[in-house]
């Protein structure tokens, strides 16, 4: 096992390494590069006034030479006035080094957000702070909701209380988040006054019921339907196997055959599903989060890319694909432990 992990670890740091590189590139394609010189300078600033400014600001340097110093293992040089001699930071909101310096990701110096003016680790890691306990939410919410619902419905295959929630389950799936948001708004928010259409005042005043039910709810009724019917599934499948057939003639109740028999062989897929779901959650609250105008990750992503902030958007990527890479090593670490059939070679 421990091997298996390594080599997953050594696989997670070269995909990021590819993407991270992919990703860098992207960002600073020339149209790119253009629009951070418009909005660094004057609007009526001139072809060569913004050329000026990329170079006075190393974004003419070499490519790799570029990627090299935002990972880290290539210094930073300083910006010298060619002028005046003297040494002139790119963004005055930002604590430059005036001197050659490592400092790149790997130093734990993601850059200066050009939207936020601070520097990009100030501003992602307390969005990633407060995405956090939506998420953690969303997940006390929908994983428990949507194991019950899906063991309900797969211990009684083909009943009506199977029919009736495979339907609603299904619905559910089918809903987007930007669909449901706006009807539990209309609804919970407009017509009953129940709660409030916006947690902007969650990040601010704190979490309360009132401020934070709708987006939870948003994100949690999209996630409660797939987990479900992957449980529902899961569990037809155990129900039908000749051991559960045998605990049932050996004279044992048949709550005690699903909890002691069925229950921990058909929860091993779902647990796959269920670690899928923290990629799919930082998706969600892009929309999420936005629509509630909640100060999380996902609306700082969608300021970085508004305003082509390149830092910010540079690290807010490598934060996705590390979340990413690192549930699917938890998910297939979970998957080897819980099912004894599987051996890692």
């Amino acid at each position: 096992m421990l091997s298996f992990i390594l080599r997953r670890f050594i696989t997670m740091m070269l995909t990021m390494l590819c993407l991270t590189f992919v990703v860098f590139f992207l960002v600073n394609l020339e149209p790119n590069l253009k629009k951070l010189a418009i909005s660094q300078t004057e609007q009526r600033a001139t072809t060569e006034q913004l050329e000026s400014w990329l170079v006075k600001n190393g974004y003419r340097q070499n490519f790799f030479v570029r990627y090299g110093q935002w990972l880290g293992v290539l210094p930073k040089q300083p910006n010298i006035d060619p002028a005046t001699g003297a040494v002139t930071p790119r963004f005055r909101f930002c604590d430059e080094p005036d001197v050659p310096t490592y400092a790149g990701v790997l130093q734990g110096d993601f850059g200066c957000s050009t939207k936020f003016r601070v520097k990009v680790a100030d501003k992602l890691f307390p969005a990633l702070g407060a995405t956090g306990i939506l998420m953690f939410w969303v997940m006390v919410v929908m994983v428990p909701v949507a194991l019950l619902i899906g063991i309900l419905a797969g211990m009684r295959e083909g009943s009506r209380t199977d029919r009736v929630l495979s339907v609603a389950s299904i619905a559910t799936t089918a809903t987007p988040e930007y669909v449901s948001g706006v009807i539990f708004t209309v609804i919970f928010a407009s017509w009953l006054g129940w709660l409030n259409g916006s947690a902007a005042s969650a990040t601010n005043q704190g979490v309360t019921f009132y401020n934070f039910t709708l987006p939870v709810m948003t994100m949690a009724v999209y996630g409660i339907g797939y987990i479900a019917r992957m449980t529902r599934a899961s569990m037809v499948e155990v129900m039908t196997q000749q051991y559960i057939r045998t605990a049932r003639l050996k004279g044992l109740g048949f709550g005690s055959v699903v909890v002691k028999h069925a229950l921990r062989n058909a929860l091993i897929a779902p647990f796959t599903v269920i670690m899928l779901q923290f990629p799919w959650l930082l998706t969600g609250v892009v929309i999420v989060e936005t629509m509630f105008r909640y100060q999380g990750f996902g609306f700082t992503l969608v300021e970085a890319a508004g305003n082509n902030d390149i830092d910010l958007l540079l690290g807010c990527s490598l934060v996705s694909v590390f979340v990413v890479l690192f549930t699917q090593l938890i998910s297939d670490i979970g998957y080897a432990y819980l099912n004894p059939r599987i051996r890692v070679q």
